[in-house]
Order: structure tokens, then C-alpha cells, then sequence
């Protein structure tokens, strides 16, 4: 018996490295349950009790492991189901890819049972990529790109497999011939650092402030060394905003803890005594917990140019991979000689701990 499409997509999974799926069974995806059964141990179905936690544990699978997260559900209110899941994906920007069944082509438009009009219902979550898939020829650039632009972007991506399609024989590779796609497997990163002029201004900025503060994000998770450093270096107390919790240890003397709503008291009296904001790869939204504008002056290190001063008037923005950035940044400042700043702070974060302490 020849492969079937449903075969030829997890064979194209499994060559971006996919070797776990999170699903929910229904007969939208009966190719594809079908097709994993045929698969054998090549992948670990991992099955929910709802397609909601499916998309979840995606999102999960991606923080902790740095891999693009899969997950699969049926057509209709199986399809429905992942959005809040696949939202808390691409809030968090985290690389998910979503898989969902489809009424057969030949009943579409026709209010056919569960039949939901699933591009529409994933054109937000899935803005930067989705697709259904019409025919064989389309399957391999179909997941090429959605995988791809998942890990690129760091985002939720969407494919739509109609249940007839699932079925049909694989063509692979496409044919030659005009109006074919023919893709190809792989991805790499590229190392982004700001340009020596920008990090030197930097320096100047920094070196310059008797009273700085860092924020760090889920953007610092990969920098714990390189954020020590700079705070050693500068004599600054580090607040962590909810996603960057586990870029540096809280038992660290001038870790102020977390900051906003269930933030501490020594991350407040940070940011309100501060002169010098320094943020790295966060993009922590509550504005009345950072210095009052003018209170400070700021520089933010974000991967995502979109992201850049859009919580706080920064005077200067770089585009660039925290670890890399800090790593060009730390030969280029001046370890501070007074460390009365870094005592005021360190002793506020030795009294927050014994206030929990008594309040536990």
C-alpha cells in the first residue's frame, strides 16, 4: 500500500525533529490518528482529556524544551477548542504549531456537520502562518513553512488538513513544473548584536547612573551569567518580570524578586529610587510599576524591534539576543566605586525576606 498524505506530514514532522504530539482523537483527524498508529515509535501521542490542554501542553513542551510544541484536534469544536491554549502561545511567543482536521472538500459550504470556517477562526492566533491543505503537491512546503516561521518567529502556526486529504496518495516530491512549490528542511538562528557605536553609547549611558535598576524577562532566561555580570559590574538590584522568574536565583543577595501586581516591596522601592532603567528581553506590561517618565534614564535589549519602548520612553533601543548583546556590552563598562546603591538595595531585599518569613 502506497503512503498516504497523513503518513507523508509526520514523516515531514518527524524530519524537523518532532517526536512528541499532543491530541485529542476525532474523526476530523482519523487519518492522521491512523497514520501515527502506522508510525509506530517514532512519536509519543500524548492525549488529553481536552483538545484545550492540548494546545497547552504545546505551549508548555516549547518553554521548557525550546522546541517547536505540536499539537493536533479534530475539526469543528475539537478545532475551537486549542484557541486558548494557542493564544497563550503566541502571548508568551512561544513556537507552537497546530494541526486540525477539516469537513471533506466535496462537503464544504454545504453547512455540513461541525463544518466551521477555520481559516477565519485561526487568521488571529495564526497570523503568521496558516494554510489548508487542498491537495498532496502541497504538503511539504506547507509544513516546511509552518515549522520554519514557528521557530523563526517564535509564534503559533496553523495547518488545516481536510479529512478526505488525509486519505489521498503522497506526492512527494511535487512535480516539476510550474506552479509547484519545492521546499526544503532546516533552520538556524542567526546571532543578532547592535552595531559598536549603539553598545558604546550604551556603556556611556550605564556607567553614567548612580542608581540602576534591571528588568528582566523571559528574553534573559538564556543570560542568568551574563546578568549577574552586568549587575555586579553596574552595583544594580534585578526585579524579574512573571516570565523571567528563572533567569537568575531569588536567593541572589540583589534580586529584588518579582514586580507588578504580585510583585515585592523591594522591587517598588527599586523602580521608584531608580535613575537608570536597563530591560532586557522583557515585555512586561504595567507601566505604574517602572520609574515615572523622566524619573530615569532607559535602554532596552529585545530580539524584537516591535517590542522596543513601548512600555517605558527608552533613550536608547537594541535589537539583539540578550546573551550575545550583554556579552559585547560587558567589556565596555566600568565597575561602580560607590556601592551605596547596591547596600540600600541588598538590605530591602534581606528585610522583604523576613517580612514573608513572619507573614508565612
Amino acid at each position: 500500500m502506497g503512503k498516504k498524505v497523513s503518513d507523508f506530514l509526520l514523516q515531514r514532522l518527524h524530519e524537523w525533529g518532532v517526536r512528541r504530539i499532543y491530541g485529542y482523537p476525532g474523526d476530523g483527524v482519523n487519518g492522521l490518528m491512523g497514520a501515527l498508529d502506522r508510525a509506530g515509535d517514532q512519536f509519543k501521542l500524548v492525549r488529553a482529556r481536552h483538545e484545550e490542554m492540548c494546545a497547552f501542553m504545546a505551549c508548555a513542551h516549547a518553554k521548557f524544551t525550546r522546541e517547536v510544541g505540536v499539537c493536533m484536534a479534530t475539526s469543528g469544536p475539537g478545532a475551537i477548542h486549542l484557541l486558548n491554549g494557542l493564544y497563550d502561545a503566541k502571548l508568551d511567543h512561544q513556537p507552537v504549531l497546530a494541526i486540525v482536521g477539516q469537513s471533506p472538500r466535496s462537503a464544504m459550504g454545504g453547512q455540513y456537520q461541525q463544518e466551521v470556517d477555520l481559516m477565519s477562526l485561526f487568521k488571529d492566533v495564526a497570523c503568521d502562518y496558516e494554510q489548508m491543505i487542498m491537495v498532496p503537491a502541497q504538503v511539504r512546503h506547507v509544513v516546511d513553512r509552518a515549522f520554519r516561521i514557528a521557530v523563526a518567529k517564535r509564534t503559533v502556526t496553523c495547518i488545516i488538513v481536510p479529512s478526505d486529504v488525509q486519505e489521498l496518495d503522497a506526492l512527494d516530491p511535487p512535480p516539476r513544473m510550474h506552479g509547484t512549490i519545492h521546499s526544503g528542511l532546516g533552520y538556524r538562528a542567526p546571532r543578532v548584536v547592535p552595531e559598536q557605536g549603539d553598545l558604546q553609547q550604551t556603556a556611556d549611558l550605564l556607567n553614567a547612573g548612580t542608581k540602576v535598576a534591571i528588568l528582566a524577562g523571559a528574553g534573559a532566561l538564556g543570560a542568568t551569567d551574563e546578568v549577574i555580570e552586568v549587575a555586579d559590574l553596574l552595583g544594580a538590584g534585578v526585579a524579574k518580570a512573571l516570565l523571567g522568574k528563572a533567569a537568575l536565583p531569588d536567593d541572589l543577595p540583589f534580586v529584588t524578586g518579582s514586580i507588578g501586581l504580585l510583585g515585592t516591596k523591594p522591587s517598588w522601592d527599586m523602580m521608584t529610587g531608580c535613575d537608570t532603567l536597563l530591560m532586557i528581553g522583557s515585555r512586561f506590561p504595567f507601566a505604574e510599576f517602572l520609574p515615572k517618565e523622566g524619573q530615569a534614564r532607559g535602554v532596552q535589549i529585545d530580539i524584537d524591534p516591535a517590542m522596543l519602548s513601548i512600555r517605558y520612553p527608552m533613550e536608547i533601543n537594541l535589537v539583539g539576543d540578550s546573551a550575545a548583546t550583554l556579552g559585547e556590552l560587558i567589556p565596555l563598562l566600568k565597575r561602580k566605586r560607590d556601592r551605596s546603591w547596591r547596600a540600600v538595595l541588598e538590605k530591602n531585599v534581606a528585610e522583604g525576606w523576613r517580612w514573608a518569613e513572619a507573614r508565612a
